[in-house]
């Protein structure tokens, strides 16, 4: 018998196959045997479903229901760990401050970020944007020069399009410096409502730039 296996012996002979319930053993079987190094679970969020997924480090990946579930999980596996299981139980703490933000009710996370997925100039960009705080806003090429190259708005920009951690880590607060909000790796869409939810709008003009 597998260890995998040992928890099902407990089920009684005469109860119903529960899948979920199985599931739910296995995974929790799993994480106390130290089987798997990134569990992963869904949101349901104003803007679709999300996948959250988490290692032992912190939040490694949030994904908008466009991207492919096994895409995300192709990615983690060969980004961060082959061990990757669907255990939703790990994943609680960031899916509650997920809805505190969605609900309006919380402005800060306080999520430990496991950053195994950028490096470079990326993971200088990704953590500058971090530190934007709820309902402010900041140029890409503010976000380049706090990276340690100021004129790289366009490297900033493709660095941000890729965040793997949306929303906890807010590029949907960079903007051009020409106006408008501009591009968004979830679509504009999404871009628009996260500003809006957080009152961060841009008030300027086109003909009048940030600086």
């Amino acid at each position: 018998m597998t260890e995998l296996e040992h928890p099902l012996s407990r089920l009684p002979a005469s109860a119903p196959f529960d899948a979920n319930a199985a599931a739910s053993m296995l995974a929790q079987r799993a994480t106390e045997g130290g089987l798997a190094d990134v569990a992963y679970g869904w949101l349901d969020s104003p803007l679709g479903k999300l996948i959250v997924a988490v290692t032992p480090r912190g939040l490694v990946r949030i994904a908008y229901e466009r991207e492919a579930e096994e895409e995300v999980l192709r990615e983690l596996a060969e980004g961060v760990s082959p061990r990757v299981l669907r255990a939703p139980q790990r994943t609680d703490v960031a899916r509650r401050e997920l809805e505190g933000y969605f609900a309006g009710t919380l402005r800060a996370f306080d999520l430990p970020i496991d950053w195994t997925l950028v490096d470079g100039f990326a993971l200088g960009v990704l953590r500058a944007t971090a530190r934007v705080p709820f309902g402010h806003v900041a140029t890409y090429g503010e976000m380049a020069a706090s990276a340690g190259s100021p004129r790289a708005a366009r490297a900033a920009g493709n660095a941000l399009h890729i965040n793997p951690i949306p929303i906890v880590v807010p590029c949907h607060r960079i903007v051009p410096a020409s106006g408008g909000i501009g591009g968004y790796g979830g679509g504009e869409d999404r871009k628009k409502f996260l500003l809006e939810l957080e009152g961060a709008i841009p008030a300027w003009e086109p003909s009048r730039p940030r600086q």
